[in-house]
């Protein structure tokens, strides 16, 4: 069994309200094991034996069958995870005094022109680095004073994309290690 945590986009947003329980519920119909959440906006840590493209699409399929809706779904194994909290995408200096410092998780790497279509979102309070299937996002004022908009990216560059906060990012690579 490999051991992964989803990332869900918009699972409780724009008046979806779908309870925890449920959710889990959901990836257990699958065939998912040892299912958890953590907090409610949409991290699922999980163990399964299907390879990751095909557990995230079993996932995005269940979903949208049972709830009405599409949720974009990003499947990393936790070594992954812990792997995206330790690459220096910006200076130290400059995360500690950043308003907000995110991931963000996408399907696959993108192009060297959805990269340069990136650039395009970098102002003097926005900066970005792409690196493999992650995204990072540095926001040197809050994140509700910043212009960036999910929406806008994944419009601009035609690509699907959650976004967490290094914190989130960090507290669940603690609580879930990779297994030695």
């Amino acid at each position: 069994m490999t051991q992964y945590i989803a990332f869900l986009r918009g699972i409780n947003v724009g008046g979806h309200n779908v309870k925890m329980d449920v959710l889990r519920g959901h990836f257990e119909t699958i065939g998912c094991v040892k299912v958890e959440t953590f907090i409610a906006s949409g991290n699922l840590i999980f163990e399964s034996r299907a390879a990751a493209p095909r557990i995230e699409a079993k996932i995005e399929k269940q979903l949208a069958d049972a709830l009405g809706y599409e949720v974009a779904t990003f499947v990393r194994r936790r070594d992954e995870v812990s792997a995206a909290t330790t690459h220096a995408a910006f200076p130290e200096a400059e995360i500690a005094t950043a308003g907000a410092f995110c991931v963000g998780f996408l399907k696959a790497p993108l192009t060297a022109v959805q990269q340069a279509q990136l650039q395009q979102f970098s102002t003097e309070v926005d900066a970005f680095h792409a690196h493999q299937r992650e995204l990072y996002w540095l926001c040197r004022v809050r994140q509700s004073e910043s212009k960036f908009s999910n929406v806008a990216f994944e419009k601009k560059l035609g690509v699907a994309a959650t976004f967490r906060s290094i914190t989130t990012v960090r507290k669940l690579a603690t609580l879930y290690p990779p297994a030695n």
